[in-house]
């Protein structure tokens, strides 16, 4: 028997079935005698691109030792399951059974279901100020005034281009 490492992306509407989907795969691979070494569940995550107009998607991990047949049985499972959007199989050359280091950094975690009509939404539709995420400021109020301070009212106030030698100039005299 050969080891594998699996993943598959699944459709965020069928999130719920995530459990029952994962549970059918491993009773695929223990059927033909072979063992599970890994599972992980990393919930909905946000996709880097659109897949089937979408933009997140429900990850599951799992690293699986089995026949050929068990593995072709599965894959069968995810091209026929409109549920599975993406799947990606690894042969591996050892069963790997530690934490992935997705699941060591603490950041898998399932993801609470938002209401449809928010999700298809992006920032600022709506009008509402509660829409928009919250920023931290850039820079503190000091260095604000000390760049202010540096720079003469003058030319604060004046939106033309400046010389920068002119401005060097300028600054020179300023100081003396």
């Amino acid at each position: 028997m050969r080891h594998y490492e699996i993943v598959f992306l699944v459709h965020p509407d069928q999130s719920e079935q995530v459990a029952a989907m994962t549970e059918r795969y491993g009773e695929m691979v223990k059927s033909s005698g072979g063992q599970v070494h890994r599972l992980e569940d990393w919930g909905r995550r946000q996709l880097t691109h659109m897949v089937a107009k979408l933009h997140k998607a429900h990850y599951v991990l799992m690293n699986i030792e089995c026949t050929q047949a068990a593995l072709e049985e599965i894959l069968g499972a995810f091209k026929f399951s409109d549920a599975v959007l993406r799947h990606l199989v690894i042969k591996r050359d050892s069963a790997v059974t530690e934490p992935s280091p997705l699941a060591k950094s603490g950041e898998v975690k399932s993801e609470v279901p938002k209401p449809r009509a928010s999700e298809s939404r992006g920032y600022g539709e709506t009008g509402s100020a509660g829409d928009m995420p919250e920023s931290e400021p850039v820079a503190s109020e000091e260095v604000a005034e000390e760049v202010a301070d540096d720079v003469p009212p003058a030319e604060v106030a004046d939106s033309a281009p400046v010389d920068t030698d002119q401005q060097t100039d300028t600054l020179k005299d300023a100081d003396s």
